[in-house]
């Protein structure tokens, strides 16, 4: 006989509803009820009011600036924790303080497993997230991680706009496997932008290895801040001879100026997806749903079914 399954439930921290609601609704279970009641110095208190004793439950939030979004997911997990749910799953489309996870110089916090650790110790029993910034970040936790790819969201996308002369770029020597993985994928050439950095979120000088003269560039990349890497890469391609550049990048920071960076750059256009909610406006950015991916994962996860399934692109189809 089939193992009896847990009662799912889906719930939501504040500030991923949106993206929580598409997640409930291509899930086609209504989202739990999870409230956060904060006091007059903005301290807050997550509560469930509804019973999750013995369910299977999958609480979604990014954790993008500020840090009270981490709070809230963990606040939730320990609630859920000590409200008896049977198992505890952080689905976090955007996995922040990624970035931190090694010494790069003295003195400093490797954030990353700061946050695994402290994740695990609150009660969560597993994670799932979408194209870290560096995936060994996987190793530093102690449960179950089911790393999601948006490949399977972006590649669609990119085989419509029927490119006569397609070159996958990766923005950086660290990008040359997902850029890879997108040229086989697509049949294409690839090249790489070498870059060195002065500081975060400034560039020393730039080099292309490859040709791409006639070239109709797509840059692949797990996320774009500032846009200021973006927008010099795309300039300095077209100066090589290439005809067109377009970016895909999974999560859209798009910190300081960036908007306007995307805006007044030669880009023709930044795809991103919906992990990290717009804060402005560019005609230039186009938003693809991950809202089917995370659904298909967690129907998946709860029913002990295959995750690596997902990452064809013939078994999810993107949100518009």
């Amino acid at each position: 006989m089939p193992a009896v399954l847990n009662q799912i439930k889906l719930f939501s921290c504040t500030k991923s509803r949106y993206l929580s609601e598409k997640i409930a609704e291509a899930y086609g279970k209504p989202l739990g009820d999870l409230t956060f009641s904060q006091f007059s110095d903005g301290e807050f208190q997550s509560s469930f009011n509804e019973s999750v004793r013995g369910c299977d439950i999958f609480i979604i939030q990014s954790t993008f600036p500020t840090a009270d979004n981490l709070m809230e997911m963990l606040m939730s997990i320990d609630a859920a924790k000590r409200a008896s749910a049977h198992y505890i799953t952080a689905v976090i489309p955007y996995f922040g303080y990624a970035r931190q996870d090694r010494k790069d110089k003295p003195r400093v916090s490797i954030a990353s497993k700061m946050v695994a650790d402290v994740l695990t110790a609150v009660g969560a029993s597993r994670v799932m997230t979408m194209d870290l910034h560096a995936p060994q970040i996987q190793g530093f936790f102690n449960i179950p991680v089911d790393h999601l790819d948006a490949t399977s969201i972006f590649l669609p996308y990119i085989k419509e706009l029927n490119l006569p002369n397609l070159t996958i770029a990766a923005p950086d020597m660290g990008g040359t496997s997902r850029a890879r993985y997108y040229a086989k994928a697509l049949n294409a050439d690839m090249v790489i932008c070498d870059k060195e950095r002065k500081r975060a979120n400034e560039i020393a000088s730039m080099t292309v290895i490859g040709e791409v003269k006639d070239a109709d560039i797509v840059i692949v990349d797990d996320m774009v801040d500032t846009g200021n890497t973006l927008a010099k890469s795309a300039g300095m391609l077209l100066e090589k001879g290439a005809r067109s550049v377009r970016a895909v990048c999974t999560h859209p920071v798009l910190s300081g100026k960036a908007y306007e960076t995307i805006t007044n750059s030669v880009l023709d256009e930044l795809i991103v997806t919906d992990t990290i909610p717009l804060k402005g406006k560019s005609g230039k950015i186009k938003v693809l749903s991950s809202a089917h991916l995370f659904a298909a994962a967690i129907k998946n996860i709860h029913e002990h079914g295959s995750i690596s399934s997902l990452f064809s692109i013939s078994e999810v189809a993107p949100a518009k």
